[in-house]
């Protein structure tokens, strides 16, 4: 954790808050921002089918904090979850565009059932402010680079239609019920408390994992695919400023990024480079559903947040590097 304080002189202890999914790899490092800086109350609400309970063992012991160990498909869990809680950060989710081909079914109740139940739950609960994880993948097949957060082509997969409807609902309870969200369109999230193993695993800490192995890591197609990778400290920032931010009136959607991207050849070179190792990888088909480029324009969130992505990649591997050489001891 960072000495870096994104919420202004807001009082946090003054405020209770709930992160849904926060045993998850963004979720859990939001919790720690928030405990480290007296948030009044931090209740997290995981089934753990996908986050980790050591991502918040070290919190169990806080006063300030509660688990709820509990289903957002189930709307009473949701409507407990949000008893006497001032801010929403809905992180909960099935993520991989991969798992979602393989399993829409599932994909669809968790993302799309389970996110309508959060939402009712906060506007039931009359809460300030919930922010709402969504995802670079709504922009489907649109060509534009860099990404504008109002030019969406058509999804590639199922889990880009999950984000698109979460999306489509928090607009519709904007217009119609008045109460007002922010989502967080992430673009390849990376760093502490990600987890390397499993079939869905994301591709920096699979590289990074391969580099410690020193292994060859698996590319998917020709590694020309490139993203706008960006350092989880980047997503806690955002999180925190969208959940206080008083700027919005309506329901709005804001690109969480570094406005850059770096090939994946590039990528694996700079690990290479951090690592201290000389590996060539090898190469794949391309992945159904995987969208070819992706570059974020951010001003939106800059100008209605206050967002300043303040870890570049490079900074941001180094750290994530150093996490993984200690957990893995």
């Amino acid at each position: 954790m960072y000495n870096i304080v994104y919420h202004g002189d807001v009082n946090l202890s003054e405020y209770s808050f709930l992160v849904t999914g926060g045993g998850g790899f963004i979720g859990s490092n939001l919790v720690e921002y928030l405990l480290k800086y007296d948030a009044g109350k931090v209740r997290v609400l995981d089934n753990f089918s996908t986050g980790l309970k050591s991502n918040i063992e070290a919190f169990l012991t806080n006063p300030a904090f509660e688990l709820i160990e509990g289903d957002i498909r189930d709307y009473g869990t949701c409507k407990k979850a949000l008893e006497g809680i001032d801010f929403v950060s809905h992180q909960a989710a099935l993520g991989s565009v991969p798992r979602s081909i393989k399993d829409p079914i599932t994909t669809n109740d968790v993302n799309i059932h389970g996110f309508l139940n959060v939402l009712v739950a906060a506007k039931e609960a009359g809460i300030k402010r919930m922010a709402y994880a969504s995802s670079s993948s709504v922009y489907g097949d649109h060509p534009s680079l860099p990404k504008e957060e109002d030019d969406i082509g058509r999804p590639l997969s199922p889990y880009a239609v999950t984000k698109i409807v979460n999306e489509k609902y928090a607009y519709v309870f904007s217009k119609v019920y008045n109460f007002h969200t922010i989502g967080l369109r992430y673009f390849n999230v990376f760093g502490p408390k990600q987890n390397p193993t499993g079939p869905y695993a994301a591709v920096i800490p699979v590289f990074i994992e391969a580099a410690l192995k020193k292994v060859a890591p698996l590319i998917y197609g020709d590694g020309e695919t490139s993203r706008d990778f960006t350092f989880i400290e980047n997503a806690v920032q955002a999180n925190i400023k969208a959940m206080l931010t008083a700027n919005i009136e309506n329901h709005e959607v804001v690109n969480i990024a570094y406005g850059e991207r770096m090939s994946l050849n590039h990528l694996w070179e700079n690990i290479c480079e951090v690592t201290g190792i000389n590996l060539k990888p090898r190469y794949g088909k391309e992945r159904k559903g995987d969208i070819k480029h992706s570059l974020a324009g951010i001003n939106r969130a800059k100008k209605l947040i206050g967002y300043k992505p303040l870890f570049s990649v490079t900074k941001g591997l180094q750290i994530s590097l150093n996490w993984y050489k200690e957990l893995t001891g």
